[in-house]
């Protein structure tokens, strides 16, 4: 079984990185297969609630396909997943897709997106308009709601996919590559973002990125896969206190953790 530890890296413990309930998302038996050829294999692991949690590793290696298992959108051959001992049925999550332009539905505004969720909750409209209005607020929204997603930029379209995955308040919030298709003023602002939600609720988050810079500065932890058949190489753990800035990529705990992480990588790729 892999658990999430301490690592030799340590920070000064804050309030926002003090010790939680260590276990909330348990994989026992995880098995999932490809034309007869093992991507997962009997794969035990445990995600701690209320943490960050990075997925990073080699092209190919099944960081989407990790999360979208746990998610429930592509299915297992076998093994167990459970949200603090309840099956996805029972737990509200959250999912912001790589492809925000694919994962909106034109059809809909966006304000009628965000709302979507709530909807399918059977929410009241004033409830509706009540947690939409909490969302506007939060992430100082200053581009019209009523337009189509076809009508918004790109990073616009991204924050309406975020914002409608936060809607129904998820216990955890899945980002696959959130990043990958925006520049990079509108990733130093939805980075902030996530980063006030995350201290604001305490939602668990699980991120998969491309990018190992974007992996270590948002996660509490860095989970790094191996190739096929794929394992977990090995977790490193990431406390600087938040909200994190521009400042914290140049610290030497950031620095020596991405470099470790690195380090991983590159051993892993070389096999």
């Amino acid at each position: 079984m892999i658990a999430l530890v301490e690592p030799a890296l340590r920070a000064v413990p804050t309030p926002e990185t003090a010790p939680r309930r260590q276990t909330y998302i348990t994989i026992r038996g995880l098995t999932k297969r490809f034309g007869g050829s093992a991507l997962y294999e009997n794969l035990d692991l445990d995600l701690p609630q209320g943490r960050v949690t990075s997925i990073f590793g080699p092209n190919g290696c099944g960081k989407s396909t990790l999360i979208n298992m746990i998610a429930g959108l592509t299915s297992i051959d076998a093994g167990e997943i459970l949200f603090d001992g309840k099956t996805l049925k029972q737990t509200t999550i959250g999912y912001v897709f790589q492809n925000y332009r694919d994962a909106l539905m034109p059809w809909k505004r966006a304000l009628d997106n965000i709302v979507y969720p709530l909807e399918i909750a059977r929410r009241s409209k004033a409830e509706c308009k009540r947690r939409v209005d909490e969302l506007i607020a939060s992430f100082d929204v200053r581009f019209d709601l009523d337009r189509y997603p076809y009508e918004l930029s790109g990073g616009q379209q991204q924050l309406v996919s975020i914002m409608r995955a936060l809607a129904p308040h998820p216990e955890v919030l899945f980002l696959d590559e959130p990043f990958s298709a925006l520049d990079y003023e509108m990733t130093l602002f939805i980075r902030e973002k996530l980063q006030e939600v995350f201290l604001a609720t305490g939602v668990t988050m699980l991120l998969v990125s491309h990018d190992l810079e974007d992996a270590v500065y948002l996660a509490d932890h860095v989970l790094l896969l191996t190739k096929r058949p794929t394992r977990v190489a090995e977790n490193v753990r990431f406390t600087a206190p938040r909200l994190r800035n521009a400042d914290t990529l140049s610290t030497d705990y950031f620095i020596q953790t991405k470099a470790r992480c690195l380090e991983i990588f590159q051993r892993e790729v070389r096999k």
